[in-house]
């Protein structure tokens, strides 16, 4: 099939392009979040194509994966299937937060967790989830370093969602080093940012640290939580959000009680052999439930569903 999509999650792109089909990235000569064309921190195929989205007609295409509600204003003129991905959860009065495409019959929205699901008030659109499903990284985790980590993105304009004002408390327990875009700007003391590195180069850097800390309070599923357990890291979670069914007891420690995770980052900086005991499970968990193979099946079935119907 040909399929268009914007460049909006790197990390869930990646793994949505690894398919069989054609994938037309829109791009412009700014390269902003209408038109940031194919990745370049991110490996993607060939058959991920840069186009001029006015240019298209229906005819070139068989079918429009969205990513945001303002996406239905740039593909009007384009008379084809439309599924809509939710990657977030909902915001404001969360238990009666109503989806911006609510009770609409003219495309599907796919959800990548059932707490997702669960939480949207989408009316009468039609729903279906398709969970998450990641390239297996190439790094093993060899947790050489006493030291923790973590991947997010703008701690620091999110701060309370990311569960920024939580590092001081682990950082205390050993140095805490923070991945992603934006976190150059964090100012906390035994903490060290990394701004935006490859993806590769960032999965080998972590897969040194002894463990991986997933502190968002709010948060449909990290893809970097997934990432660092399929890595075979032993992972320390709030118990929140989809994380709870993400995270087996004897693959890591989840807690809503954050002294909790904090003596269980203590236990495992002094305990390399529990650290490796609960990362193999996390591994074995992670590739089972998130493998790509299975992301990828769940996906033709749907694109067929769509376009045949």
């Amino acid at each position: 099939m040909n399929i268009l999509l914007w460049h909006v999650h790197g990390s869930w792109a990646t793994s949505f392009v690894q398919g069989k089909h054609r994938y037309l990235v829109p791009v412009n000569a700014g390269r902003d979040e209408w038109g940031r064309g194919r990745a370049r921190t991110f490996d993607w195929p060939d058959t991920v194509e840069e186009i001029d989205v006015g240019a298209l007609r229906s005819d070139d295409i068989d079918i429009v994966v969205l990513q945001r509600p303002a996406e239905l204003d740039r593909v009007a003129h384009l008379r084809v299937p439309k599924i809509y991905v939710e990657h977030n959860t909902p915001r404001g009065d969360v238990p009666n937060t109503r989806h911006p495409l609510a009770d609409r019959d003219d495309l599907v929205i796919a959800h990548v967790t059932h707490f997702n699901e669960l939480f949207w008030d989408t009316g009468a659109t039609r729903t279906t989830v398709i969970e998450h499903g990641i390239v297996e990284p190439a790094a093993r985790w060899t947790g050489e370093l006493d030291r923790l980590c973590v991947v997010t993105n703008e701690p620091v304009r999110r701060h309370r969602v990311t569960g920024t004002d939580l590092l001081p408390r682990f950082a205390a327990v050993a140095p805490l080093d923070v991945y992603g875009m934006g976190v150059a700007e964090l100012r906390i003391a035994g903490v060290t940012g990394y701004d935006d590195p490859p993806q590769a180069q960032m999965h080998a850097a972590i897969a040194q640290r002894r463990a991986y800390l997933h502190l968002c309070r709010w948060t449909s599923l990290g893809l970097s939580l997934i990432e660092a357990m399929q890595l075979g890291m032993p992972v320390l979670a709030l118990a929140t959000t989809e994380a709870v069914a993400a995270i087996p007891d004897d693959a890591g420690v989840l807690a809503t009680r954050v002294d909790t995770l904090v003596e269980a980052a203590r236990w495992l900086i002094d305990e390399p052999a529990a650290a490796r005991r609960l990362g193999e499970r996390a591994r074995q968990v992670a590739l089972t439930r998130y493998g790509l193979d299975r992301f990828l099946a769940d996906w033709d079935r749907l694109l067929e569903e769509e376009t045949c119907g």
